[in-house]
């Protein structure tokens, strides 16, 4: 294996372990696959430096969440590795009702077997709206 491939794949791993970790949640463990200054940009453009800043946030927005990881796309190039992570959410909304099948997309970069850049796009918005809808 050259060892673009066998970089990227263990950027790959790096990802994948972010996320499980972050799913728990455990921010700290989390965040040892992640550069110090990170840049976390979730949809609307929300900035958080920490894992623990994004499970606060999430912590105000579901009950609880997770992902159902359905693939990863990834892209080695020159000393870094852009990772997609594609699946959906599903977990409960602050008032206990289930939910499942959220569309999510996040995007990594990796460098030097750490995240140096998250964003995120997910439904959970358009949903939320949806949800404010029903009740008005």
């Amino acid at each position: 294996m050259n060892t673009k491939v066998a970089e990227a794949a263990h950027d790959a791993a790096v990802v994948t372990a972010y996320l499980e970790a972050s799913m728990v949640p455990d921010p700290e463990t989390a965040a040892r696959y992640m550069a110090p200054g990170i840049e976390i940009v979730f949809t609307g453009g929300r900035v958080f430096r920490h894992p623990r800043e994004v499970t606060a946030f999430n912590a105000g927005r579901y009950a609880w969440v997770k992902k159902r990881m359905e693939r990863l796309d990834v892209v080695p190039g020159e000393g870094i590795t852009t990772v997609y992570s594609l699946g959906t959410l599903y977990g409960a909304w602050p008032d206990g009702t289930a939910f499942e099948g959220n569309r999510y997309v996040d995007r990594f970069t990796v460098q030097d077997g750490l995240i140096v850049s998250m964003e995120v796009w997910n439904d959970s918005a358009e949903r939320l709206l949806e949800r404010q809808s029903m009740t008005a």
